[in-house]
Protein backbone atom coordinates (compact mmCIF):
# COMPACT_ATOMS: atom_id res chain seq x y z
CA UNK A 1 0.00 0.00 0.00
CA UNK A 2 1.00 3.54 -0.18
CA UNK A 3 1.94 5.63 2.62
CA UNK A 4 0.20 8.41 3.13
CA UNK A 5 0.53 11.36 5.22
CA UNK A 6 -0.29 11.06 8.98
CA UNK A 7 -3.98 12.11 8.73
CA UNK A 8 -7.71 10.12 9.77
CA UNK A 9 -8.19 7.49 7.28
CA UNK A 10 -11.92 6.19 6.35
CA UNK A 11 -11.44 2.57 4.99
CA UNK A 12 -13.96 -0.15 3.67
CA UNK A 13 -12.85 -3.62 2.35
CA UNK A 14 -15.10 -5.79 0.08
CA UNK A 15 -13.77 -8.69 -2.31
CA UNK A 16 -10.15 -8.48 -1.81
CA UNK A 17 -10.40 -4.70 -2.92
CA UNK A 18 -9.95 -2.20 0.00
CA UNK A 19 -10.69 1.68 -0.37
CA UNK A 20 -9.37 4.35 1.96
CA UNK A 21 -10.74 7.90 1.57
CA UNK A 22 -7.51 10.78 3.48
CA UNK A 23 -9.78 13.41 2.54
CA UNK A 24 -12.99 15.48 4.57
CA UNK A 25 -14.90 14.71 1.87
CA UNK A 26 -17.74 11.78 1.29
CA UNK A 27 -18.07 9.65 -2.01
CA UNK A 28 -19.80 6.30 -3.22
CA UNK A 29 -17.17 4.47 -2.19
CA UNK A 30 -19.27 1.26 -2.18
CA UNK A 31 -19.70 2.14 -5.55
CA UNK A 32 -15.76 2.83 -6.82
CA UNK A 33 -15.13 -0.88 -5.40
CA UNK A 34 -18.15 -2.47 -7.18
CA UNK A 35 -16.98 -0.52 -10.17
CA UNK A 36 -13.43 -2.19 -9.48
CA UNK A 37 -14.56 -5.97 -8.79
CA UNK A 38 -16.57 -5.57 -12.01
CA UNK A 39 -13.93 -4.33 -14.27
CA UNK A 40 -11.25 -7.06 -12.64
CA UNK A 41 -14.18 -10.24 -12.99
CA UNK A 42 -14.97 -8.80 -16.63
CA UNK A 43 -11.16 -8.52 -17.63
CA UNK A 44 -10.34 -12.45 -15.84
CA UNK A 45 -8.65 -11.81 -13.12
CA UNK A 46 -8.45 -14.07 -10.27
CA UNK A 47 -11.73 -13.32 -7.80
CA UNK A 48 -9.60 -13.16 -4.32
CA UNK A 49 -6.97 -10.89 -5.96
CA UNK A 50 -6.48 -7.75 -3.89
CA UNK A 51 -6.50 -4.31 -5.18
CA UNK A 52 -6.55 -1.21 -3.18
CA UNK A 53 -8.14 2.53 -4.17
CA UNK A 54 -6.95 5.51 -1.94
CA UNK A 55 -8.61 8.98 -2.28
CA UNK A 56 -6.32 11.86 -1.52
CA UNK A 57 -6.21 15.23 -2.29
CA UNK A 58 -4.09 17.84 -4.57
CA UNK A 59 -1.57 18.07 -2.11
CA UNK A 60 -0.84 14.32 -1.78
CA UNK A 61 -1.04 13.77 -5.21
CA UNK A 62 1.00 16.51 -5.99
CA UNK A 63 3.72 14.45 -3.67
CA UNK A 64 2.74 11.35 -5.56
CA UNK A 65 3.21 12.77 -9.10
CA UNK A 66 6.33 14.28 -8.39
CA UNK A 67 8.28 11.58 -6.79
CA UNK A 68 6.57 8.47 -8.87
CA UNK A 69 6.26 10.39 -12.31
CA UNK A 70 8.95 12.94 -11.81
CA UNK A 71 6.22 15.51 -13.35
CA UNK A 72 4.43 18.36 -11.68
CA UNK A 73 1.18 18.89 -10.01
CA UNK A 74 -1.72 17.07 -9.45
CA UNK A 75 -3.51 14.51 -11.81
CA UNK A 76 -6.65 12.82 -11.78
CA UNK A 77 -5.21 9.37 -10.94
CA UNK A 78 -1.87 6.89 -10.47
CA UNK A 79 -1.50 3.62 -10.89
CA UNK A 80 1.05 1.27 -9.28
CA UNK A 81 1.34 -2.13 -10.56
CA UNK A 82 2.28 -4.98 -8.31
CA UNK A 83 2.80 -8.51 -9.60
CA UNK A 84 2.41 -7.75 -13.29
CA UNK A 85 -1.45 -9.01 -13.52
CA UNK A 86 -2.77 -9.93 -16.99
CA UNK A 87 -5.90 -10.04 -18.37
CA UNK A 88 -7.38 -13.25 -18.25
CA UNK A 89 -4.89 -14.52 -15.70
CA UNK A 90 -7.60 -16.37 -13.65
CA UNK A 91 -6.24 -19.81 -13.89
CA UNK A 92 -2.60 -18.49 -12.78
CA UNK A 93 -4.36 -18.27 -8.90
CA UNK A 94 -5.33 -14.80 -6.94
CA UNK A 95 -2.28 -12.06 -6.92
CA UNK A 96 -1.70 -8.56 -5.86
CA UNK A 97 -2.86 -6.68 -8.67
CA UNK A 98 -1.69 -3.13 -7.81
CA UNK A 99 -2.89 0.33 -5.81
CA UNK A 100 -5.08 2.96 -7.65
CA UNK A 101 -4.96 6.70 -6.34
CA UNK A 102 -7.34 9.17 -7.12
CA UNK A 103 -7.84 12.48 -6.42
CA UNK A 104 -11.19 14.28 -6.67
CA UNK A 105 -10.55 17.55 -6.57
CA UNK A 106 -8.55 17.23 -9.76
CA UNK A 107 -10.99 15.33 -11.03
CA UNK A 108 -13.69 17.26 -10.81
CA UNK A 109 -12.21 19.66 -13.30
CA UNK A 110 -12.82 16.70 -15.80
CA UNK A 111 -16.31 16.26 -15.06
CA UNK A 112 -17.77 18.90 -17.35
CA UNK A 113 -20.93 16.57 -18.83
CA UNK A 114 -21.33 14.33 -16.09
CA UNK A 115 -21.16 13.83 -12.25
CA UNK A 116 -17.57 13.88 -9.91
CA UNK A 117 -18.62 10.68 -8.77
CA UNK A 118 -19.08 9.11 -12.72
CA UNK A 119 -15.73 10.90 -13.14
CA UNK A 120 -14.44 8.38 -10.43
CA UNK A 121 -16.22 5.66 -11.38
CA UNK A 122 -14.42 6.27 -14.94
CA UNK A 123 -10.92 7.17 -13.54
CA UNK A 124 -11.32 3.58 -10.87
CA UNK A 125 -11.69 1.73 -14.33
CA UNK A 126 -9.01 3.10 -15.82
CA UNK A 127 -6.60 2.28 -13.44
CA UNK A 128 -7.36 -1.10 -13.03
CA UNK A 129 -6.89 -0.90 -16.84
CA UNK A 130 -3.48 0.26 -16.29
CA UNK A 131 -2.65 -2.21 -13.71
CA UNK A 132 -3.51 -4.59 -16.19
CA UNK A 133 -1.08 -3.93 -18.39
CA UNK A 134 -2.88 -1.15 -21.07
CA UNK A 135 -1.49 2.32 -21.61
CA UNK A 136 -2.37 4.79 -23.95
CA UNK A 137 0.74 6.54 -25.16
CA UNK A 138 0.54 5.46 -29.15
CA UNK A 139 -2.86 6.01 -30.85
CA UNK A 140 -3.82 2.08 -31.10
CA UNK A 141 -3.12 2.01 -27.37
CA UNK A 142 -5.86 5.02 -26.96
CA UNK A 143 -8.23 3.53 -29.42
CA UNK A 144 -8.33 -0.05 -27.63
CA UNK A 145 -7.59 0.90 -23.72
CA UNK A 146 -10.29 4.04 -23.99
CA UNK A 147 -12.42 1.41 -25.62
CA UNK A 148 -12.21 -1.07 -23.32
CA UNK A 149 -12.86 0.72 -20.72
CA UNK A 150 -15.80 3.00 -22.16
CA UNK A 151 -17.72 -0.63 -22.44
CA UNK A 152 -16.51 -1.83 -19.01
CA UNK A 153 -18.15 1.15 -17.68
CA UNK A 154 -21.21 1.27 -19.70
CA UNK A 155 -22.21 -2.82 -18.45
CA UNK A 156 -21.63 -1.85 -15.47
CA UNK A 157 -23.37 0.91 -14.81
CA UNK A 158 -26.08 -1.53 -17.03
CA UNK A 159 -25.96 -4.05 -13.74
CA UNK A 160 -27.28 -1.41 -11.30
CA UNK A 161 -30.16 -0.29 -12.99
Amino acid sequence: MIALSDCLVASVALMGIEIENSTEKSYDEAALVSVAAFSVAKMGVHPDSDLSITIVDEEEMTDLHIQWMDLPGPTDVLSFPMDEIKPNSAADGPGVIGDIVLCPDFAAQQAVDHSLQEELELLTVHGVLHLLGYDHAEPEEHKVMFGLQDDLLAEWRGTRK
